[in-house]
């Protein structure tokens, strides 16, 4: 745990009677003892708060295209259900005639659909022959399928791939999906490989089940009427830190100056007043190992910054 200036300077004086009384411990914060390094990145954004708040799917076929329809369905006030996924980030905000809204999802029962099921069985580099396809050749909705097969096969079903599996199958489940190579069953009982080597080369196994899926029911809540309103809005939900320079002592802002000119600042524990006063005024005081992508308003200019604490 990150000590506190204050901690700090209770440890130390406690160390320095100690010293007085006879014992040869040590200081703290002597160039022997492990200390601790707390790097401030601050990074000047293009646009506003408003403008990066508001959410545009891509043009991908994958999640664009998918994310796209659902907001058209949606906004002001329809609702659009999926089968096993989410059609739409959640907590979205999105605008629509000038008046903006927040994509919600709730969940509205389950049902019986019969779904196309990927799995893989590892084969050795014996048996690739030379004309086995590169994965990565293949079109994104069958390569993704494939690459989080090949992830959860190495991580033995311990890694974060596990969590898009059922079980130890890939449920072809969004548009591009059930329409791609894998789902019209041209790669069946194929063999192929990660590496142009035939090292992490897999057999194909397709087949088709009737499951039980969630139903995902997608909906848009309405938060603002105008881009001001919606201004108060992004402020309080997304932007984490809103400063004025006047609210500043002279040295802390002269801190926070200069990470914004060299896009850093570090000090070593124990810190100074000026830079606990800063991290206390960026949220930041409680941070233990790191935190990243916080918001800053500053002076009239769009900050992202972060903290990064580490033994020196």
């Amino acid at each position: 745990m990150a000590l506190s200036r204050r901690d700090a300077l209770r440890i130390a004086g406690t160390t320095a009677l100690a010293s007085v009384a006879g014992c040869s411990s040590p200081g703290l914060f002597e160039a022997d003892q492990a200390t601790r390094e707390y790097s401030l990145s601050v990074d000047r954004m293009s646009g506003t708060p408003v403008d990066r708040a508001l959410y545009e799917p891509g043009d991908d076929q994958l999640f664009g295209e998918p994310a796209r329809e659902a907001i058209a369905a949606v906004v002001p006030d329809g609702r659009h259900t999926t089968y096993g996924y989410e059609s739409v980030r959640a907590d979205a905000y999105v605008e629509h005639d000038e008046r903006y809204y927040q994509t919600k999802h709730v969940v509205t029962g389950r049902k019986k659909i019969e779904r196309t099921l990927v799995r893989v069985d590892p084969v050795p580099e014996d048996a690739v022959s030379d004309d086995a396809p590169l994965i990565e050749s293949f079109e994104r909705p069958t390569a993704r399928v494939l690459k989080i097969l090949h992830s959860d096969t190495q991580s033995g079903g311990e890694g974060s791939s596990a969590e898009l599996l059922r079980g130890d199958a890939y449920v072809l489940r969004r548009p591009a999906e059930r329409s791609s190579a894998l789902a019209a069953g041209d790669l069946d009982g194929r063999i192929a490989t990660m590496t142009e080597s035939g090292t992490w080369a897999y057999r194909i196994e397709v087949a088709t089940e009737e499951i039980v899926e969630t139903a995902h029911t997608a909906l848009a809540v309405e938060v603002a009427d105008s881009r001001a309103q919606f201004r108060e809005v992004v402020f309080g939900s997304r932007v984490d830190a809103e400063i004025d320079p006047d609210e500043l002592a002279p040295d802390a802002r002269e801190i926070l100056q200069q990470a914004v000119r060299r896009e850093s600042y570090r000090e070593t524990a124990p810190v100074s007043d000026a830079f606990e006063a800063l991290l206390d005024a960026l949220g930041l005081e409680d941070v233990e190992t790191g935190v990243n992508g916080k918001w800053l308003w500053y002076d009239g200019e769009f900050h992202r910054y972060a903290l990064y604490v580490t033994d020196a």
